[in-house]
Formats: C-alpha cells, structure tokens, sequence
C-alpha cells in the first residue's frame, strides 16, 4: 500500500543520460512526461570527469522551480548519487544504473558479478574511449530498430579513459526515495549487478525485457516508473 500523504508532488523532472548514449536516447520517454504536465529538463553530460559531469547536473536542477524528480540511465546512475541530495530533489529513478556507496570501488564490485559482453567493444584512443559500432548495435542497443540504434550510435560522445574512475562522495540513495528499471536482455551491465544495486537501495523495483535501453524500447514502462516517483507511489517488485 502506498502512502502519499506527506510527500511532494513534483513538478519536474531532471532526466541524466550514461556514457554511451546522448541525451536524444530520452526523446521518446520525454513527450511522455511532458503530455503528463511535468517541466522536463536533460542534461547534456561533457563525460570529461564524474565532477564535471554533476556540475552540469546541478546547473540543471539550479534551474527547478519546486520538487524535481532526477532520474539516470547507466553511468548517470553514478552522477545522479552525487547529485541526488540537491534540496529540489524529492526521488531517485534509476534505469539500468550505476549506484554506487559514497567512496566505492565500482569496479571492483561490478566484478564480483558477470562481465558483459559490451565491456569487450570499448575502444581507447587519445585519451578518450567509445564503444564500437558492432559492439554498440549487438550488445549496448540490442533490441533497438537499426535505423535509430545507428543514430544513437552516431551521436555518441568520447568519454574520458578515467571517467568510470571517478569515485562518489555521498550517496543520495541512502536519504531520498529511489526507484530502479532492471534490464533483464542487458549486455552492458549484468542484470543480477541491477538487482544487487536495487535491492540494496530498497527500490521500488520493476524487470524490464529489455537490453540496456530500456527508455529507447520500453518508453512508457520507464516514464511509467518516473510518474511513480513524482507522486511517491511505492509498490511491490
């Protein structure tokens, strides 16, 4: 049973994309959201350092006029951690996402469960790194139409070799209501690190048949999951 009565309706919502993938990977989940009355606002993340990428969180959320849900695809999972304990922010959505404790070694912890198969497709050059295209459309965006599956692939941004590095100083999952999106068909990050990471934060949990862009193939279950966060509706996984 879910008990609404002394949380913050928002009115926002602050959308973080992950490493792979631009903030035009959200252009279906938006409308959505948007068609449901809520101001929605996505980062654009440089992918230069975990710092730099919350500073442009926070210009975001800077920019809210009340009660914000943030929400994170992937790698945005460790950004929005960070973030997440912004005054605006009433819920954490997490899809597919990072979630790491304040000062852990997420590689260490993502290793003690499967490797997928994505993690093979990086490619290092200058200081930066992407994913190849094979490994983008078979692993990263399975499940995506070829044609939009290349476009997301062409706007794919270079993130810095240290990127993932980068290690939180808090956890905003400990102090604010959290939401997860497991990808059950995920290649990029293994679905039982999901349910370890979701279970670990008490979220409202839902299992998406899905690779790891589920707001690209499952759109409505995703902007499903953030209206539940923007009332503060809790259910059973």
């Amino acid at each position: 049973m879910s008990d609404t009565s002394s949380v913050k309706r928002a009115r926002n919502v602050v959308l973080v994309h992950g490493a792979y993938a631009d903030g035009s990977s959200l252009s279906d989940v938006i409308p959505i959201l948007q068609r449901a009355g809520l101001t929605v606002t996505a980062v654009q993340n440089p992918l230069t350092s975990l710092a730099d990428d919350v500073a442009a969180t926070n210009r975001a959320l800077d920019r809210q006029d009340g009660p914000t849900v943030l929400a994170g695809h992937s790698w945005a999972g460790t950004i929005i951690s960070e973030a997440g304990n912004h005054p605006t922010v009433t819920a954490l959505v997490y899809v597919a996402a990072r979630a790491p404790d304040a000062g852990e070694d997420y590689a260490a912890l993502a290793a003690k469960f499967p490797t997928p198969p994505a993690n093979a497709g990086l490619v290092h050059h200058d200081g930066y790194a992407q994913l190849s295209e094979n490994a983008f459309l078979s692993d990263f965006a399975g499940g995506v139409d070829e044609a939009r599956a290349r476009a997301l692939y062409a706007v794919q941004g270079p993130i810095a070799d240290d990127l993932f590095t980068g290690r939180t100083t808090t956890a905003a999952w400990r102090d604010k209501p959290c939401y997860y999106s497991i990808s059950t068909q995920d290649r990029t990050t293994a679905p039982e690190l999901e349910r370890f990471l979701a279970d670990r934060m008490n979220a409202t949990t839902i299992e998406v048949e899905s690779s790891h862009l589920a707001m690209v193939t499952h759109p409505e279950t995703i902007a499903d999951l953030i209206l539940m966060a923007t009332t503060g509706t809790r259910r059973p996984a």
